[in-house]
């Protein structure tokens, strides 16, 4: 028996629970990067990997119009393209070691197929109170 999972929040959403865990992954190792990154990679890493979440939460909420849905889901897989770049830079400068680096790296490549079969699904997600007279 296949049961659907009830979707009550974004915070249901298994692209959402991946991305917060990853960003909160970020948080913690990048309190070790070198003070001089602070505001360059350290912010930039942490918002990027913020700004997926965000930009979930904003598309459910915007669910009522398709466009903008799919616009926040197409913000949010970019979002996490833009986390895997950072990752790129830190474990070249050295601050995270290759295993890290795969783990995330792996774990945003999950997020991105997740927020692209949303994208592509949209109408599975989306509603219009105006068409159910």
């Amino acid at each position: 028996m296949n049961q659907k999972k009830q979707l009550i929040s974004h915070r249901d959403l298994d692209a959402y629970q991946l991305a917060f865990a990853a960003a909160m992954r970020i948080f913690e190792f990048a309190k070790k990067f070198p003070k001089e990154e602070l505001y360059s990679m350290t912010s930039q890493m942490r918002n990027s990997s913020r700004s997926v979440c965000t930009c979930i939460a904003e598309g459910w909420r915007k669910r009522r119009y398709k466009k903008v849905f799919v616009n926040k889901i197409s913000d949010a897989q970019q979002e996490a393209g833009e986390t895997q770049t950072w990752l790129e830079f830190a474990v070249a400068c050295a601050y995270i070691d290759r295993n890290v680096f795969d783990d995330l790296d792996g774990e945003y490549l999950k997020i991105i197929g997740k927020l692209n079969r949303m994208e592509i699904k949209a109408d599975t997600f989306c509603f219009n109170p105006d068409s159910s007279s």
